[in-house]
C-alpha cells in the first residue's frame, strides 16, 4: 500500500486522462468533485462521464461500453490506482481547501493516458510535504500542515 511507485493498471473502460484534463482542460473537480467536500475524491458516475462523449464521439468503441454500462444500470469495476493504508487518514477536502494541487500527490496526470502512481506515498514523503509547506508559510505566521501530531493522520 501507499509504496505501488509506478503502479498503472489497465482500467475497464480506456480513458485518457491526457485528453480530458491536458488537451480538453477539464478540471479535476469536475469528475472528481467528492474532493472538495470529502476524504474521499471518488471516481465520477458514469452519467457525469457521458456528458461530453454522448454529443461528439457516441460511435467510439470505449462510449459503447460505457453507454451499455449504463443501459445495463452496471457499476464500471474500476481499478483503483492509489491507495494509503487502511490505518492512515487522508482527507482530500483538507488538501483542496488549502489550494494543494492534485499534482502534487498524483503527478501530472493530465500528461498520463493512463493514470499511474508516481509519487511513493509513504509516511516520510507526506511528512517531508508537510515539513515543507509549513516552513513556505512560516513567514505567514500560519501553520498549515501539522508535522509532529501524529493524531493527525492516524486514529
Amino acid at each position: 500500500m501507499g509504496s505501488q511507485q509506478g503502479y498503472e493498471p489497465a482500467q475497464p473502460i480506456a480513458y485518457s486522462h491526457a485528453l480530458h484534463a491536458g488537451e480538453l482542460q477539464i478540471n479535476c473537480l469536475y469528475c472528481h468533485s467528492g474532493a472538495e467536500k470529502s476524504r474521499h475524491a471518488g471516481v465520477p458516475s458514469a452519467s457525469i462521464c457521458m456528458n461530453c462523449p454522448a454529443q461528439v464521439k457516441k460511435d467510439a468503441p470505449e462510449i459503447k461500453k460505457l453507454s451499455a454500462a449504463i443501459e445495463s444500470g452496471t457499476p464500471i469495476e474500476w481499478t483503483r490506482v492509489h491507495r494509503l493504508p487502511d490505518f492512515a487518514y487522508f482527507n482530500h477536502s483538507r488538501h483542496v481547501a488549502a489550494n494543494v494541487a492534485c499534482q502534487t500527490c498524483h503527478g501530472a496526470v493530465e500528461t498520463m493516458v493512463r493514470v499511474k502512481q508516481v509519487e511513493t506515498m509513504t509516511m516520510g514523503w507526506c511528512l517531508d510535504c508537510h515539513r515543507n509547506t509549513e516552513k513556505e508559510t512560516r513567514s505567514a505566521a500560519k501553520r498549515i500542515a501539522p508535522t509532529t501530531d501524529c493524531s493527525a493522520c492516524h486514529y
